[in-house]
């Protein structure tokens, strides 16, 4: 009878468990995720549009890059390394091109997620191998998020700072917990931003990677590194038994059994190595080659050919970035007043031909910047902030100083003086000097590459017209990506690329938390809480327009708190080959199809 009864109360007692227990949460399992709505290619689709599936195989593509680069670690701060190193490694997942928000399975064939996306669990392929023939796994997922929250750049760690665990349940389930639910473009993030390291490769032999290195690191994309001549070249080989080459998000891409890319250090020079047929393919950017320079033999007879390529992908805004840190600027009557002194017209006139519209937002070419003035969504967001953020934040569309393009800046001029003098400043013998202290202004522009030296001097000589002790100061890219890093300049001319929708990178870029953070991407040190709280809107949003009436309003504050002097951006592609490459018929919407920074990966070699 004990022993009836105490079955009795354990299943009494188990019951009561099952009763009070939380629900399992539910869980789905998929092929591909997406922040808003439905991905567009399901399940069984062969290629993306953009990707010619019977392109053929074969043949050397050589490609150009400015600058240099000393090592080979992709997941250090220290070192500059190649623009096109991912051509050597796989990401769990990777974008379409023809949506903002999606990812597809690479590495990863499907992820497991609950209803409130806490978490995710990636399921690896089992046929995923590094080029040695070791199968990767999920421990080299974990290695790699290990070694970049040991060793990473803050702009990475950033970026996926709401994933608080990664961690490998087997072999081939690698499981992340975030820190928020509800949201997908964390899942996303990782996923797409992540390749792994091969654990086996870096712990042998006494290689050490938190430490900057030219010896060819061991990958398990689509190519390895064939030869390195450290700071002029790098060649990568196709590997031809690539375990990914069938999968739908590769078929038609990676044409070429060898790329190689060669580093000038001037631009010029760089362009005439293209005139003389030194390498293949390159992006333009500079008007006035555009328009005037493609003159040469290979150009006439049909040799090179240019395209104009459109993209609907938001753009960054480049601007010259002023580094508040610097007691000079932090002033934001000082930053205003120097957005008088350039002179854009001109510039667009003599040296653009005309070609670039102006930037008016930090968030240009999309629909996430501001427009008009403030919406009812856009204030109410702000409100809280009224009285700490300038007035016409609330009331005022921002429009960047114009002039008449003539050269003749003196309304500017007298605009900017007024404003130099409202913040304590004061002309003595020629010279832009402080009321207080006596110390003459003076501002030193950095650059890494000379490119925009024609655009950078002009504006030098207006503000030495002010009074004001400019300079343009050209150094290597090394020293550039030094003194940068430690923040250690007054004005620096930045790009910043958002991944759309923009997400954790606005911490990086315009977060408080990244102002004192070495190597961050906050070059202007901004400290401001009403951004912050915008941004944490944005992050939190859960439907697209939420998301836009948040950058909207963080773009205000941004704007009328002139942390840049805004330049130009082009929403068009230029595009200059040589006609023994063959490309696909149709451009992907959001991008040029270039995966690897520059690398027209659907392209190839004409039989």
């Amino acid at each position: 009878m004990r022993r009836v009864l105490a079955a009795a109360r354990t299943t009494a007692f188990l019951a009561l468990i099952a009763l009070t227990a939380p629900a399992q949460a539910e869980t789905v399992t998929v092929p591909a995720l997406k922040q808003f709505g439905e991905p567009e290619f399901k399940p069984g689709f062969t290629h993306f549009p953009h990707a010619n599936p019977d392109a053929p195989k074969g043949g050397q593509i050589t490609l150009a890059a400015q600058g240099s680069f000393d090592s080979l670690n992709p997941i250090i701060l220290r070192g500059v390394t190649p623009r096109t190193l991912g051509l050597v490694a796989d990401s769990l997942m990777v974008g379409s091109g023809w949506e903002m928000d999606a990812a597809y399975g690479s590495l990863a064939e499907s992820v497991e997620l609950p209803d409130d996306k806490s978490w995710a669990v990636f399921h690896l392929r089992k046929e995923a191998r590094w080029h040695d023939g070791v199968p990767v796994t999920a421990g080299d997922v974990v290695f790699a998020w290990d070694s970049v929250q040991a060793h990473g750049n803050p702009f990475l760690k950033s970026f996926l700072d709401r994933v608080g665990a990664v961690e490998a349940l087997d072999d081939r389930r690698l499981k992340i917990t975030l820190k928020t639910t509800g949201e997908m473009k964390p899942i996303i993030d990782f996923a797409t931003s992540i390749a792994p390291q091969p654990k086996h490769w870096w712990t042998a032999n006494g290689r050490d990677i938190s430490k900057t290195t030219l010896e060819p690191i061991l990958g398990s994309g689509p190519y390895r590194i064939k030869a390195v001549d450290p700071g002029r070249s790098i060649t990568f080989e196709r590997v031809a038994g690539w375990w990914g080459r069938d999968l739908p998000t590769a078929r038609g891409f990676y044409n070429f059994d060898t790329v190689k890319v060669d580093y000038y250090r001037d631009d010029d020079v760089m362009f005439e190595a293209f005139k003389a047929g030194a390498y293949d393919f390159r992006t333009e950017n500079r008007a006035q080659r555009w328009t005037t320079g493609y003159d040469f033999p290979a150009a006439k007879d049909g040799r090179v050919k240019r395209m104009e390529v459109k993209s609907d992908l938001p753009l960054g805004a480049q601007g010259f970035r002023l580094n508040t840190r610097r007691a000079k600027f932090a002033d934001p009557r000082v930053r205003e007043a120097l957005g008088y002194l350039f002179d854009f017209e001109w510039i667009q006139k003599n040296i653009l031909y005309g070609q670039y519209r102006r930037t008016t937002s930090n968030f240009p070419n999309s629909d996430f910047g501001a427009k008009g003035p403030p919406t009812p969504e856009e204030l109410a967001l702000l409100e809280p902030f009224r009285g700490q953020v300038p007035e016409r934040v609330f009331t005022t569309a921002f429009e960047p100083p114009k002039t008449d393009g003539s050269g003749n800046n003196r309304n500017n001029l007298r605009e900017a003086m007024r404003l130099l003098r409202e913040a304590g400043w004061e002309l003595k013998n020629g010279r832009m000097t402080s009321a207080k202290t006596g110390e003459v202004l003076s501002i030193e522009f950095l650059d890494g590459t000379g490119a925009l030296t024609r655009v950078i001097q002009p504006y030098v000589e207006a503000l030495r017209k002010a009074g004001i002790d400019a300079v343009l100061r050209v150094v290597d890219t090394a020293q550039f990506q030094a003194r940068t890093d430690e923040f250690d300049f007054d004005v620096v001319v930045a790009n910043f690329n958002f991944f759309t929708p923009p997400g954790t990178e606005l911490r990086s870029y315009f977060g408080s938390a990244a102002a004192d953070v070495k190597g961050s991407a906050n070059y202007a040190g901004i400290k401001e809480p009403a951004a912050d709280a915008m941004i944490e809107k944005a992050l939190a949003a859960k439907e697209l327009a939420a998301v836009q009436a948040a950058t909207r309003a963080l773009d205000r504050v941004l704007l009328w708190g002139f942390y840049m002097v805004p330049h130009w951006y082009n929403p068009d592609n230029w595009i200059a080959y040589r006609t023994t490459l063959g490309f696909p018929e149709k451009a992907p919407k959001y991008d040029l199809g270039f995966r690897n920074s520059g690398f027209p990966d659907a392209w190839w070699v004409k039989p």
